[in-house]
């Protein structure tokens, strides 16, 4: 009876019978100095952002297992996987978004994703650079759900792909789901620049106001994103608790002072810019 109950979670599945966690599945182990070294190679190759999902990789979080269950086997979570099965389809019918009012979350992420040479795809391309097993089960949505979502919150919070943008984008996703993983890159990440940037930009009270507005922004993951993409963006950030990112952009003014290009940070002293996908 004991073994039986032991095995029963790995076998929670939803209506339609896909399971909650394939037991195929190997189970993470964590590993504080794997995921240094990874962040390490991060560093010298700042394209190579496959190593990002191996630092997640490395140090997974003990909620996420639970976080997954509440939504999946929730009546919101099955109306999200029949509605939105996969995301970047939607995110990447800029034809469709730009048909959506000005103003609209889909504008601005049109606007945004076509500047940067910007695609949903590319970063699921990135992922399965890795070659994990595909098991479609409730865990592997979920998590494609939340990488896929990743460029929305940099239009949601006004934070850019620059160094100091990318840092508290992921610590603003470790406000929304918290993980090693998050902090290690987020607060690391900091640092580098802090390190290679002789300056008085408040990089780590930019950091912190990101972290505090994710913990307050309701969980993006849970939301429906095409209702989301057809609001008003500043409706929608009022609504979620997404104030402007004051600290971030004091950094910029006091860098663009001091005569640096917030966008060129760590390449003007010779050394690589952090950026995570």
């Amino acid at each position: 009876m004991t073994d039986q109950n032991a095995i029963e979670p790995a076998h929670e599945c939803a209506r339609d019978g896909t399971l909650l966690r394939d037991p195929r599945r190997v189970e993470p182990s964590y590993s504080l100095l794997r995921a240094y070294g990874h962040f390490r190679d991060l560093l010298k190759d700042k394209e190579e952002t496959s190593h990002v999902f191996k630092i997640f990789e490395a140090l997974p979080s003990k909620s996420f297992i639970p976080r997954v269950r509440a939504l999946t086997l929730s009546e919101r979570g099955e109306k999200l996987r029949a509605e939105e099965p996969f995301l970047p389809p939607i995110l990447d019918d800029h034809e469709a978004l730009r048909r959506l009012p000005e103003g609209s979350v889909a504008q601005a992420y049109c606007d945004f994703m076509e500047r940067e040479g910007l695609s949903a795809a590319g970063l699921v391309a990135e992922a399965d650079k890795l070659g994990r097993p595909k098991y479609g089960d409730l865990v592997e949505w979920f998590g494609a759900r939340s990488r896929d979502t990743h460029d929305l919150m940099h239009v949601l919070t006004g934070y850019g792909r620059d160094g100091l943008g990318e840092q508290c984008v992921l610590l603003f996703t470790h406000g929304q789901s918290p993980s090693h993983g998050h902090l290690l890159i987020g607060y690391a990440g900091a640092f580098n620049i802090k390190k290679t940037v002789k300056s008085k930009a408040p990089v780590y009270r930019a950091c912190r106001q990101a972290q505090r507005t994710g913990v307050a922004c309701p969980p993006l993951v849970e939301m429906s994103i095409r209702e989301l993409l057809a609001k008003d963006l500043e409706q929608v950030r009022t609504e979620l608790n997404i104030p402007e990112p004051y600290w971030y952009r004091e950094c910029h003014r006091i860098w663009r002072e001091e005569g640096i290009d917030p966008y060129d940070l760590l390449a003007k002293n010779q050394e690589p810019e952090l950026a995570a996908a």
